[in-house]
């Protein structure tokens, strides 16, 4: 079923043109859809409800198959399920999920597991009177006495903070709107640090709190002017100081302060130079620092803590070309030192009294590693999570000492998984400069390289972002149907190193639009799949990808998924009033210098769609997203349609009352989630109805 054998019964919407002329550079832009930006406009709204509706007609016939699909991956999770605890001084703390609700229940025990279970905050709810619900801030108080959590109702990423006093559970009588992700409590349990949004969802003032007074009287610590900024706070884990961060995508600083005295000032470590990053943790008397000046990959140092001028710092893990170093982990005897290697996440441990290291090692030729739920300081043990594309999500506590690991949790996927039907291997494909590219790959056993089979390929490249081999109970929809799933490790992400990314921003950019075509080539050339099987997703900067590559070769591919795009690059990052455009000059390039504008505007999605035939194509947004505001997939959308000479399916599917992430609670993400595969079995042939 195409667009064309429903034209009789079905006509896609055809968006009003009001041409709006642009002008940069001496040269004229004209937008026939810049009007979509309009959001109280109700022709607006009436195009977005149009397109929706549309869509619902061209997914009819697949109802069955998401119905199908919704249950089958509901089938595979454990509905009811537990968090493994962690222990924070006399507490252990945990989440909780039960069957047929949608949101985890936050809960904590004392002393003992075995002890009575005391529910912190219902998820559920605080959902009932929502459609949406999105936790932010989750922070017990150092004495372990009261609750800061935050909450967005809309998708939009406004937070409101509230307190909770966990001995009453009364709600304190104030509560403090416009807030960001982070916070941090003073050692005195009363005071409370937290930041503040501007108009553009930029976190950009610190204020100081003390519980139980007006907000009114809340003390502005810091505001940053420059609005490439962002700033956050947090504290150490050896619970002394509160660190504020100052960064943009290129440029950072950090400022500390006591916690045991936080009526007091902040105080600055290094002040921003710009292109140097550096993040700041405490151990004893020393700061560590990771940092990148004159260390593209990364280099980790130490100064005192009575003097952590620059002058002071010195080296203790110096630059590597073939190693980047993400970051450190500091606890009482142990420092666990997490890099990336040959694309791979590995990690060691070092003994700070002896200076001994070891490894910690893994088995697959694919996976992702990272640190878990770590509050203690003064402890042997450190948990972490592992999975790949084959084994579940998995909790580990490893013992720094006698490298000894205890499997805590591996999550359960129910109806009989078994691993060994599935494969996953690490490829390389050659992109056109000659640079060899990884894709990571997992498929049920038994496929055969014919070119028959169908192919799920995804991809990210931006941000200096890698793209994780982790396991989905929930692609074994795609799996057990005999799809291929992959992931192309593309230049623009930091999967083999800083310059990764380097090689894939400003005005290399194209290289991550021609790496992932590589991997599609290489793919075929390989009969993994062959164009008319191969289906390809992305999401927000991913989803620029999937607008470029459309445009670069249609031919390639058969289905295109695009989910909140970031299609219309130049007219977006020009605006200063929206939420990460000054931010996005140091990752895309700033379009008021000539040479970057001719650059962005020659891979920009929406600038370049052509009168060419374009593969069958979802687009998904969501109304209240705050990073990509949904005007970019309409316009997208509506240019696309006015300018394509195929019959094939383009749908547009906007979420009306979410953001970014999509539908917050887990059923509605699933149904999301369904829909989109339907979309792709559909479009493939695999399967049409749900029978």
């Amino acid at each position: 079923m195409n667009e064309h054998d429903l034209q009789t019964t079905v006509t896609p919407p055809i968006a009003e043109k009001q041409p709006q002329v642009l002008e940069l550079h001496g040269e004229q832009r004209v937008d026939n859809y810049f009007w979509m930006r309009e959001q109280n406009n109700p022709k607006v709204i009436a195009y977005l409800e149009a397109e929706n509706a549309y869509t619902n007609a061209m997914m009819q016939h697949t109802e069955a198959l998401q119905t199908k699909l919704y249950e089958e991956m509901l089938s595979r999770i454990k509905e009811t399920d537990l968090s493994v605890p962690y222990r924070k001084d006399d507490y252990y703390y945990y989440s909780r999920t039960e069957e047929g609700k949608a949101y985890p229940i936050f809960c904590r025990k004392k002393g003992s597991l075995d002890a009575p279970e005391q529910v912190l905050l219902d998820q559920n709810e605080l959902a009932k009177e929502h459609e949406f619900l999105s936790l932010g801030v989750l922070q017990v108080s150092p004495n372990h006495q009261i609750l800061a959590y935050s909450i967005d109702t809309s998708g939009a990423e406004e937070y409101t903070l509230f307190f909770l006093d966990l001995r009453t559970f009364e709600l304190y009588p104030e509560s403090i709107s416009e807030t960001n992700y982070s916070l941090a409590w003073g050692n005195d349990n009363q005071t409370v640090f937290y930041t503040k949004i501007d108009e553009a969802n930029r976190p950009f003032q610190l204020f100081r709190h003390t519980l139980g007074n007006s907000v009114d009287e809340d003390a502005l610590i810091y505001q940053e002017p420059d609005d490439a900024y962002h700033l956050y706070v947090g504290k150490t884990r050896s619970q002394a100081y509160i660190l504020m961060s100052v960064g943009s995508t290129i440029t950072s600083e950090v400022y500390y302060l006591d916690a045991n005295n936080p009526i007091g000032s902040f105080q600055l470590i290094h002040p921003r130079h710009t292109g140097v990053l550096y993040d700041v943790d405490h151990h004893s008397d020393d700061f560590y620092i990771v940092t990148n000046e004159e260390a593209i990959n990364f280099k980790l140092m130490k100064t005192s803590v009575a003097s952590p001028a620059k002058e002071n710092w010195q080296t203790v893990i110096p630059h590597r070309e073939d190693v980047l170093l993400s970051g450190v982990s500091l606890f009482a005897n142990h420092m666990v030192i997490y890099e990336r290697k040959g694309g791979l996440p590995i990690g060691r441990v070092q003994n700070l009294s002896t200076g001994e290291e070891h490894n910690i090692t893994f088995p697959e030729p694919t996976y992702n590693f990272y640190e878990s739920s770590n509050p203690e300081f003064n402890t042997t043990i450190l948990r972490f999570n592992y999975t790949s594309f084959i084994t579940p999500q998995s909790v580990f506590d490893y013992d720094m000492e006698t490298n000894e690991r205890e499997l805590k949790k591996e999550t359960e996927v129910l109806g009989g998984y078994d691993r060994t039907q599935y494969k996953s291997e690490w490829l390389m494909a050659t992109a056109k400069d000659g640079t060899q590219i990884p894709i990571s790959i997992v498929y049920k056993q038994g496929i055969k390289k014919d070119g028959k089979n169908p192919l799920y390929l995804t991809g990210y490249g931006s941000y200096g972002a890698s793209y994780p081999a982790s396991f989905s109970s929930n692609r074994l929809a795609l799996l057990d149907r005999g799809i291929v799933f992959a992931v192309a490790h593309i230049r623009g992400g930091e999967e083999m190193g800083r310059k990764w990314y380097e090689d894939g921003k400003f005005l290399k950019k194209k290289n991550t639009f021609t790496d992932f075509i590589a991997c599609a080539e290489y793919l075929i050339g390989e009969k993994w799949t062959s164009s008319d099987r191969l289906a390809i997703s992305g999401g927000s900067a991913g989803g620029l990808l999937m607008g470029a590559v459309m445009n670069m070769r249609p031919d390639l591919f058969k289905v295109v998924v695009a989910d909140v795009p970031f299609v219309d690059v130049v007219t977006t990052i020009l605006d200063t009033s929206l939420p990460l455009s000054a931010m996005e000059w140091e990752e895309w390039g700033n379009p008021n210098d000539k040479v970057y504008y001719d650059y962005m505007k020659s891979y920009s999605p929406y600038d370049n769609v052509e009168a060419k035939d374009y593969p069958d194509t979802l687009i998904v947004a969501g109304l209240n997203d705050s990073r990509v505001k949904y005007w970019e997939p309409a316009k997208w959308t509506a240019k696309l349609r006015e300018l394509k000479t195929d019959n094939n399916i383009l749908l547009l599917k906007t979420n009306m009352g979410a953001g970014h992430g999509g539908a917050s609670g887990r059923y509605e993400s699933l149904k999301e989630l369904a829909f989109e595969y339907a979309f792709v079995l559909d479009r493939l042939g695999l399967e049409s109805s749900g029978s």
